[in-house]
Order: C-alpha cells, then structure tokens, then sequence
C-alpha cells in the first residue's frame, strides 16, 4: 500500500510538516508495511516557499528587502534550475511585504508598499531567472503593484515630473508612467506566472480595497482614499500602458499587486493549488498512490472553490484514487467537496471545547483524528476481504 499525506497547514496551530509527521507516524503504527509519501501543500500564501522546496530541488536565497513600511529587513526566494539549464524562481509576497510581518498597530494600507517583492523579483532576474511564479498571498498592502513595479525600475511621476513614493496614499498623484528606466532583463523574454485564487477585480465594492483593505488597516475615510487612488491609478495604467485591468478576476490581489503583473508583465493570474501541484510535480508523486490524505484547519463551502482541498481532490479523481481530507472543523457547505473527489472527511475536533483548547491540543487531536482514520481504513479493508 502507498499513502501520500499531502495536507495544508492548520493555520495558526500545525504546519504541513508537522501534520505529515503526524498522520505518517500513526499510519505505519497501523500499517507497518505501507509506503508513505509526504508532500507539504500550500496554495499561494505563506508558506509556498517551504512547501515547494521541501519537495523540489532548488536554493533558497535570501537577500536584504524592504518591508512592507520601508523598514530594511531579509527575505527569501526560491532558484531552480531545470535538466535544460533554464533557471526559474518562486517568489513569496508574504516573506517581504506580508500582513505577518507588522503588528496590528502598525498596520496602516494608506502607508504600505510592496517594493520588497519586487527586490525579490529583480534579484532573481539578475541572476538569470526568466520564468517568475509569484505567490501572492498575505499581502499588508494597497498600493495597486506600483510599489514592486518601482523596484523593477518603472517610475510613477506626478505633475511636476517628481517621482511618487510608492505607497497606497500616493497612487491619486500618479499623472504618467515612465518605462524607460526598466531593468534590462525586463527587455527580454520573461514568462511570469501568478498564484491567485480570489476572484477580485482590482476596484469596485468586490475589489481589492474594499474587501481587503480593512485586514490591512484601512479605516472607511482610508477606504475611500485608497479605492479613489485605485480607479486613477487603473486609468493612468489604461492610458500609458494601454491595458485595461478594472474588470480582470483576481487583479484585486494582494493590494492590486495581480492587477500590475497583468498590466506591467504581462502575468498569467493561475489557481493557485493548481500552480502548486504542477510545482511540486504531484502528478508523478502520485502515480502509483493506493490513498490520498490530504487536509486544512477548517472544510467549508469556500473549500470547494479553489482551495487546497479541492485541488487535491479533482487531481486525484482524475486517476481515480480515493482521497480522505483530515481537517481542524468541518461545517456543513463542507459536503461539496464530496462532488470534488473528496472521498471522505473526518475532522480532528472530537467534542465540544473552547477555541484556546482546541489549539493547546491540536496535536493530540489530530493523532486521535489520524487514529480514527485508520481503524476506519482496517475495517473497511477487513470487511472486503
């Protein structure tokens, strides 16, 4: 028998890692002789870098950035190099310019900036990367993109021909985009690929400010400021670059940053588990696989729609294995997933407790959850035979 255990992580409890570590160890207690394969899965945000790296060959550089508040600080990406000799990176927004990286009274979208992940992008340009994917979750920003794209050598210039600090507040002073100062590899062919599961259009009551903003600190007068800024900043985009990115799902991403890959780079915006599992090359990691444990911290309605587990799920229904989704909680909208591959799922909280509880003994619980999950399995296995 061969088990993949290719879980996300529970938020704000276990990692992938950790969670592989426990489903595996109670899955040889049970089934000695079984081959077990774990994958760490992330789908666009924090953790992406971890997760393909600790399944791909490559390096992780880290380098001096910028964060989100201009603040100097360091960052990772990740460099691969392929049987080709071609080189590409996987850039995590959220080592430079994530919402992780302030704390909560220092979170203000009027001040922050994105120009980190742009330090991250121009590295990796510069040392011969010509294939991008960009992992855009988690951002603390909204400042349309204008902050990376500042670090890629484009310049925002005002009516006085000043450049523009590149922050969400200053995005309504924008008057021309100047490109003639663009890193020279930005000449060549680059191919740019976008992790991105929300559907947000870069402005409007959907957009990026309005139903991001306030995680990133916006107050409503903010709001106002910052979807004003947006909507010129759209149009100066429209009229210089001769790309129109109002409409365009997902370029609300991470502050608008979706938007300016589309509009600057001519990014591809891809589902994001979809990228990650042609990353990590799931495909062939599953190719033989008898069973499929895959798992999140809480199975829902949005689970259906693009997220971890039902990637997992559609993959592997492709190939016909079956697919048990180990998660924190389960709500009812959960049973969509079943229309999605999902063969089953069993949530690790096993009675009634209070959330500070649940998360002092999430191990626990999830061993117990891993337990049952088993002994299920040897029933079932027994009662066919």
């Amino acid at each position: 028998m061969h088990i993949v255990i290719a879980p996300d992580s529970f938020k704000g409890t276990l990692s992938s890692s950790q969670i592989i570590e426990i489903i595996s160890a109670e899955g040889r207690r049970h089934f000695p002789e079984a081959k077990v394969t774990g994958v760490p899965i992330a789908d666009g945000g924090e953790g992406t870098l971890q997760a393909v790296l600790a399944t791909r060959s490559g390096k992780l550089r880290r380098i001096a950035v910028s964060n989100p508040l201009f603040e100097k600080t360091e960052a990772s990406y990740g460099i691969f190099e392929d049987s080709a000799g071609e080189t590409s990176a996987l850039i995590e927004m959220a080592e430079a310019s994530g919402l992780t990286l302030l704390s909560p009274a220092r979170r203000n979208a009027l001040k922050t900036t994105s120009y980190g992940t742009g330090e991250l992008i121009a590295d990796a340009l510069k040392r011969g990367a010509r294939s991008i994917t960009a992992a855009i979750g988690g951002s603390a920003t909204n400042d349309g993109g204008m902050g990376a794209m500042t670090a890629l050598g484009f310049r925002f210039l005002d009516n006085h021909d000043r450049i523009v600090t590149p922050v969400g507040e200053n995005l309504i002073r924008v008057v021309r985009i100047d490109t003639s100062g663009i890193l020279p590899e930005l000449r060549e062919k680059i191919s740019v690929t976008v992790m991105c599961d929300v559907r947000n259009p870069f402005t409007g009551p959907d957009g990026a400010t309005y139903v991001y903003g306030p995680q990133k600190g916006a107050s409503d007068e903010a709001l106002a400021r910052l979807e004003e800024g947006m909507l010129h900043f759209a149009d100066v985009i429209k009229r210089d670059l001769g790309k129109e990115i109002k409409e365009i799902p997902g370029a609300g991403a991470a502050g608008g940053l979706g938007g300016a890959f589309c509009a600057f780079l001519d990014g591809k915006l891809k589902s994001g588990i979809r990228t990650m599992l042609d990353l990590v090359r799931f495909d062939s990691i599953i190719e033989n696989a008898d069973l499929i444990i895959t798992g999140e911290g809480r199975a829902d309605g949005q689970s259906a729609q693009g997220k971890v587990l039902w990637g997992i799920g559609t993959c592997a229904g492709e190939k016909e294995i079956p697919v048990i989704a180990v998660v924190g909680g389960m709500l009812p909208e959960a049973r969509k997933l079943y229309d999605c591959g999902i063969t089953a799922i069993v949530p690790a909280l096993n009675c009634a407790m209070p959330l500070a509880d649940v998360l002092n003994h999430s191990e626990e619980l999830l061993h117990d959850a891993a337990e049952r999950t088993f002994l299920l399995l040897k029933a079932g296995m027994t009662f066919v035979s």
